[in-house]
């Protein structure tokens, strides 16, 4: 590897966000750190709330106003904490894009979506409006949305969620940007259809040598299309390392739960899935120390004292837990 490929694309040093929420202010995300470079695949995994989706929109310069962001995001060594907003429109959908969660929401129904596809090469590319329109039509193609040519004068409610899904992939990826942030981007969608995209993200992000993030509550998405993860819990990284790390030695209880309560195929009909007890704690509830004291099975008094730190446990496999001995004991169970 060269050393231009050793120097990371985007750095994200202890992160923190403070939001505004009906019960005051909360923190969403806690010391969040990592680094990407070009070519290399981030999953974010965790159940809803825990701060996957507030971490992206930091990236992306799209938090609220009222929300305040400490620490350090960097591109390319430039520091994006405290942008102006006129310079992130020039990074957003240039050199970072994000595919949306809800692909409905994140077209405008008023506009087709030929249209849509074009802006970012028009307001990016300085291309002609004849220029954009048949780069347009050539992602659209490229994303397989059929009769492209015809189609990119329709609008967003003439498509079904899987077309709708692959535009806004086309629109993400139209100014080959250096960072793609995928946010659920096969959520509602059947198998068959969450593979095909999949699978071209994949060979997108390859062929342009593009760094991804990819957030889901799906391990099994995670295993199949990352090569590190971070599982996030209350807005803290609660386990980090490469996927093939984490999966064969879960160290934290809440990774295992997860694990554990995946669907299995060959599972007897009737078969109750398997839970994590309790729920997410609110922003504005999140516990002094571990996050996820409330729901262990092995928690212990010291564990409520303070937020614990990442633990080494190998290769650079990390879990933030005061009791990795006895969670790797029984990480089988």
């Amino acid at each position: 590897m060269s050393a231009a490929n050793d120097t990371p694309l985007i750095e994200v040093e202890g992160l923190g966000i403070s939001l505004n929420t009906s019960r005051g202010r909360a923190q969403a995300v806690r010391e969040v750190s990592f680094a990407l470079r070009r070519g290399e695949t981030l999953g974010l995994v965790g159940e809803s709330g825990c701060g996957k989706s507030v971490t992206a929109l930091a990236l992306m310069g799209l938090l609220p106003d009222s929300a305040i962001v400490s620490g350090s995001i960097r591109l390319d060594g430039r520091e994006l904490v405290g942008l102006s907003d006129p310079d992130y429109c020039r990074l957003r959908g240039n050199r970072i894009s994000m595919i949306f969660q809800e692909p409905m929401t994140a077209l405008n129904p008023m506009h087709t979506v030929g249209r849509q596809v074009a802006e970012p090469l028009r307001r990016h590319k300085n291309l002609s409006a004849a220029e954009a329109r048949e780069e347009a039509i050539a992602l659209l193609d490229r994303v397989g949305l059929p009769d492209a040519f015809k189609r990119a004068d329709a609008y967003p409610h003439q498509f079904s969620g899987g077309q709708r899904q692959r535009i806004t992939i086309a629109m993400a990826l139209a100014c080959q940007p250096d960072v793609l942030i995928a946010d659920e981007p096969t959520t509602a969608l059947d198998v068959t259809i969450q593979r095909q995209i999949l699978d071209l993200v994949a060979d997108l992000v390859e062929e342009r040598g593009m760094a991804m993030i990819l957030i889901s509550h799906d391990l099994g998405v995670i295993a199949e299309n990352v090569s590190r993860m971070m599982v996030m819990y209350g807005g803290a990284v609660v386990e980090s390392g490469t996927t093939d790390a984490v999966f064969s030695r879960m160290g934290h209880p809440y990774t295992q739960g997860l694990f554990r309560a995946r669907p299995r195929l060959g599972a007897k009909k009737g078969t109750r899935l398997k839970t994590i007890a309790g729920s997410v704690p609110e922003l504005a509830d999140l516990p002094q120390g571990c996050t996820f004291a409330d729901r262990c099975p092995i928690v212990i008094a010291r564990c409520r004292a303070a937020l614990p730190d990442a633990i080494d446990i190998g290769g650079g496999h990390r879990a933030r837990c005061i009791r990795t001995d006895v969670s790797l004991a029984g990480a089988g169970a």
